[in-house]
């Protein structure tokens, strides 16, 4: 049988509560490596009850980049998910509007606020 192969998605989303500084812009910093597993540890549960729970295999925050406020970073992941032949296909709209749910209309990411409209996924 021919084995699944993964399929990949951006996710990006803005979090209104945390100061971008320049240490976040370092993949080697302290800050860095703590805010990766802070918002993975936020964001894994919610693709876990998500319709693609069976599938998803995890993300990767890329960068955090400075938001249109200071006290506001961006945050740049790409998420993985086997495509086999039980997932039709990658529905972005559906797992866009069960993030927006899970998130409160988009508002909440555990202790993180999110900005409205900020949430994006494969977008």
């Amino acid at each position: 049988a021919p084995s699944p192969t993964s399929g990949h998605f951006t996710l990006n989303f803005t979090l209104t509560n945390l100061q971008h500084t320049a240490d976040l812009d370092a993949p080697s910093s302290r800050k860095f490596i703590s805010t990766v597993k802070v918002i993975n540890h936020y964001i894994d549960p919610l693709f876990k009850s998500s319709s693609i729970s069976s599938v998803y295999t995890g993300c990767k925050v890329m960068k955090f980049r400075s938001g249109r406020n200071r006290n506001n970073t961006g945050v740049d992941a790409v998420c993985s998910y086997e495509n086999n032949i039980s997932l039709a296909k990658f529905d972005r709209e559906k797992v866009y509007h069960e993030l927006s749910t899970m998130t409160n209309g988009v508002t909440k990411l555990g202790h993180y606020s999110l900005e409205t409209n900020s949430l994006y996924v494969n977008g």
